[in-house]
């Protein structure tokens, strides 16, 4: 079987096709290497500058290694093999969006240190229950929700009450699954 590609030989990649230094752009695109990226190595720590990382369409399993990214807003890793949220602490307060749908994921832990996230894309995961979703509640910032294809969604949404459960649990969500959220003050008030 053959080793994935590694972050180094990732960026050096870039570096070739984008003829710049990953060390000092601020947007960095690491998607769907062949053979994939399987681990978010030191490496990443030379990304200083990095305001947008994307490490989508690989094979990563664990997010790690994001100390040396003071200026990270914006993490992709979608469609990779991640199963916990552990290893954002790092990044928590400067992250505005992560992208993570099309993993493993089944619980939040860790969630709770990204106090500046807004945007939450999550489709596609593997969360089932409210207890879980409940720790969603602990992001001060967070407006915008993408959650479709969890079971939870799934099992709520075969019910009719999906939508109403989860703008409840989380009063300051202005988006959910990509429709803008309706709440019935703000109905009232016209």
């Amino acid at each position: 079987m053959s080793k994935g590609t590694t972050i180094k030989e990732a960026l050096a990649k870039w570096e070739e096709k984008n003829g710049a230094k990953a060390s000092e752009s601020k947007e960095v695109k690491l998607f769907g290497q062949i053979p994939p990226v399987e681990k978010m190595d030191a490496s990443l720590s030379t990304l200083a500058q990095c305001e947008v990382l994307s490490l989508s369409t690989n094979s990563i399993e664990k997010i790690a290694n994001l100390n040396g990214l003071k200026h990270l807003r914006v993490l992709s890793l979608g469609r990779n093999n991640i199963k916990s949220l552990t290893g954002l602490e790092a990044v928590g307060d400067t992250l505005e969006e992560l992208w993570i749908s099309y993993n493993l994921i089944e619980k939040l832990k860790g969630i709770n240190v990204l106090k500046k996230i807004k945007i939450l894309y999550m489709s596609n995961n593997a969360v089932k229950d409210w207890g879980e979703f409940q720790k969603l509640a602990d992001l001060p910032c967070l407006i915008d929700l993408l959650f479709v294809g969890n079971p939870l969604e799934e099992k709520h949404s075969a019910d009719g009450d999906w939508r109403d459960l989860a703008a409840k649990k989380l009063p300051k969500l202005k988006k959910l699954d990509g429709v803008p959220v309706i709440r019935e003050e703000e109905e009232n008030e016209d």
